[in-house]
């Protein structure tokens, strides 16, 4: 890691960059949500909220709350308010292109999950898109895929969990045993940092 990147939490001044690595990574896929709703996603919980900061500019984002398991944010509403829950929500990842490759998404993953379980939270989980749940996959994250999905994830989209605390069983997350289309890459790619986000391509 160089001395020109550092982690840090989302501030106000960061939304013009949050905005503009959201757009590109998912304006083309039709799955981009816009400013409103993704600072929604922050006042529900700011101090999950993570920034990458690269040479005096934003190099990455990370945007996670407490949502209950089994469930997920639409990405065509806003955030009504904080939710109560023992499960994290990571709900979106994204590394600028120039960054990728450099195992930065892992980084800021790995953080987010010590800080939740820190916490006390005993599950995290997260919506996979576009065939990525093979970059989610080898790092603990299990298919469920009879969850259903608001529509604004789009028809390729999984839900995923895994546990983070001894309380929360690998059962109680785990996908169904004969769900091989579920888990089917669109991608080769199993690095979180080459791009590939929660929802579409987390980077």
């Amino acid at each position: 890691m160089t001395t020109d990147l550092r982690i840090r939490l989302l501030q106000e001044d960061d939304w013009d960059g949050v905005v503009a690595l959201e757009e590109r990574a998912y304006a083309a896929s039709g799955l981009s949500e816009g400013r409103e709703a993704l600072r929604s996603r922050h006042r529900a919980s700011p101090d999950t909220c993570f920034v990458l900061e690269h040479a005096g500019g934003l190099g990455g984002y990370l945007l996670a709350l407490p949502y209950p398991l089994f469930q997920c944010p639409d990405l065509s509403r806003a955030e009504a308010g904080g939710v109560r829950a023992t499960n994290m929500h990571l709900h979106d990842l994204v590394v600028a292109e120039e960054l990728r490759g450099r195992r930065l998404a892992h980084r800021m993953l790995r953080g987010l999950e010590e800080t939740a379980r820190a916490r006390g939270y005993r599950t995290m989980s997260l919506v996979a898109v576009r065939g990525s749940q093979v970059v989610w996959a080898p790092l603990g994250y299990r298919a469920r895929p009879e969850i259903g999905l608001p529509g604004s994830y789009g028809p390729e989209a999984l839900y995923m969990a895994k546990p983070l605390s001894p309380a929360a069983s690998p059962a109680a997350v785990a996908a169904p045993a004969a769900s091989p289309a579920a888990v089917q890459a669109s991608t080769p790619s199993t690095d979180p940092s080459l791009g590939f986000p929660p929802r579409a391509e987390v980077g």
